[in-house]
């Protein structure tokens, strides 16, 4: 065996459909486009969502609704969890980096802590905001609440 006599295993590959090529093909004439209209011109490509002239469903579906751009999306984070992780690692100072390293945020999430669970550790606790039961929860614990 040498590079002169290697072929593709039986079966392997196909021949490709020689289109245009005379009659004697079997797919000379029209070559397999069918007669006329659009679809047998060359350079034809419809448009996205084109429909054979029917109104397009994008067309007929009315528009509603709008996206603010002055959103700000918060990442909830329950108190619970930060007892959890006070005492997991031993912390009196939670803030976001210390969530980030833990996996409970991403790198540039902004971060609001929720009032579900409770909280017996005392702990500086740093966020972007807070809701009004996490506020009492932590301060019942003689804990502090920073705002970033």
């Amino acid at each position: 065996m040498d590079l002169s006599n290697l072929k593709p295993a039986e079966g392997s590959t196909k021949t490709r459909k020689r289109i245009g090529r005379g009659q004697g093909s079997g797919r000379g004439g029209t070559s397999t486009r069918g007669h006329k209209g659009a679809k047998s011109r060359s350079g034809y490509s419809k448009k996205i969502g084109f429909e054979g002239g029917q109104m397009p469903l994008q067309r007929r579906v009315p528009k509603f609704g709008f996206k603010n751009i002055n959103r700000v999306e918060y990442k909830a984070i329950n108190i619970d969890v930060l007892q959890l992780l006070a005492e997991k690692k031993n912390l009196t100072v939670i803030d976001v980096e210390t969530l980030y390293e833990a996996g409970f945020i991403s790198k540039n999430d902004r971060v609001k802590i929720l009032g579900n669970g409770n909280i017996t550790a005392k702990i500086e606790v740093k966020a972007h905001a807070f809701s009004k039961s996490a506020v009492s929860a932590i301060e019942a614990a003689q804990g502090t609440v920073v705002k970033l």
